[in-house]
């Protein structure tokens, strides 16, 4: 049986993904620090479900402890390195930039030197970010575009991880594959991101604050395809690709086992029309508060997925009008027994 280790396990993404495995037989690792940027609780109640599995061991390491990492490397033979956790946030990166030092780039250089002396490890599977895009403003987003103008401090690390990786692949063929998310959403999500305090607000009476006086857009991607897109990228290594050159420098691949990938809805939705279809999700209107364009944030994301599709079968197939109302069901279900 094949053993996966899952970064971030209790965190949004990482808790869907160890699902997705335990559901289908693997042995997962999930590793978490369980830190408080959010509700600890919220972390605890994914890990009790993930913890209802007999193929499932949960490790409690930050990143930056590099002796912990080691030894949970030492402790097993992976085939696969899943990296999800990380310091996530634009806007706090703003406030507490040392965090995001330690974790995404002190923490993604142990996670890279416990790969490379892991001989058994087929494909390294780390998250980056669409914030990388920063003040690119060519739509769609193409990973084969330059990304060297980011506007936080959180998209900057996210960069710099994507540079990291490719050193460790270049130095050691350690095959490396970086996913780019766009504002995953659904159940069991994040309770910082913009959707879920909408709801909290609106279900409570109180006002919500739409930034950029409302003209954002984003790529909304629902929670199952983006589980999906990294389940298929996984057992997908990269290979080199002999087209590349030097003289014509392309950031997406290279000539050695490394790739970057969108992984998006490929559409953007309106602020105002995302908030419209949570208002009939929740049965109830919003009370809005229009405020300029914040710190660290961009107007507009936009995912090209086209080499997704193409090199590994990648098609969302959730739209906000499908996925809302999940998310909705799920956050009153939740609330309704007791979380957090």
């Amino acid at each position: 049986m094949m053993r996966v280790l899952i970064t971030g396990a209790a965190g949004f993404i990482g808790f869907h993904l160890c699902r997705c495995f335990l559901g289908l037989g693997f042995e997962v690792v999930g590793l978490d620090n369980l830190n408080p940027y959010y509700s600890p609780d919220l972390k605890q109640d994914r890990l009790a479900l993930l913890r209802e599995w007999e193929n499932f061991a949960f490790s409690r390491v930050s990143l930056e402890d590099r002796e912990a990492m080691e030894d949970v490397f030492r402790e097993n033979s992976f085939s696969h390195v899943l990296h999800l956790a990380a310091q996530a946030g634009v806007r706090y990166s703003l406030s507490h930039p040392r965090t995001y030092v330690n974790s995404n780039l002190l923490g993604f250089e142990n996670i890279l030197e416990c790969c490379r002396h892991h001989s058994d490890l087929e494909h390294l599977v780390f998250a980056s970010s669409s914030s990388v895009y920063g003040l690119n403003t060519k739509m769609p987003f193409s990973e084969h575009d330059n990304v060297d103008h980011p506007v936080s401090l959180y998209a900057a690390t996210k960069k710099s991880n994507e540079l990291m990786a490719h050193c460790y692949s270049y130095l050691y063929s350690i095959p490396c594959t970086g996913l780019r998310f766009f504002t995953v959403y659904g159940p069991w999500g994040r309770p910082d991101m913009a959707y879920f305090r909408f709801t909290e607000s609106i279900l409570n009476d109180r006002p919500i604050s739409v930034f950029n006086f409302g003209r954002m857009q984003r790529d909304f991607t629902f929670i199952d395809d983006v589980v999906d897109g990294v389940y298929r990228v996984a057992f997908a290594p990269p290979r080199p690709d002999p087209q590349w050159s030097g003289e014509r420098l392309d950031p997406a691949t290279s000539s050695v086992p490394y790739r970057i990938y969108n992984i998006g809805n490929n559409q953007t939705v309106e602020l105002e029309h995302f908030i419209g279809v949570l208002e009939q999700s929740l049965g109830k209107r919003a009370q809005k508060e229009y405020y300029p364009l914040q710190p660290g944030d961009v107007p507009c994301t936009y995912a090209d997925i086209d080499d997704l599709a193409r090199d590994v079968g990648y098609k969302p197939e959730t739209t906000i009008e499908e996925g809302l109302p999940r998310f909705v069901d799920w956050y009153k279900a939740y609330y309704r027994s007791g979380g957090p």
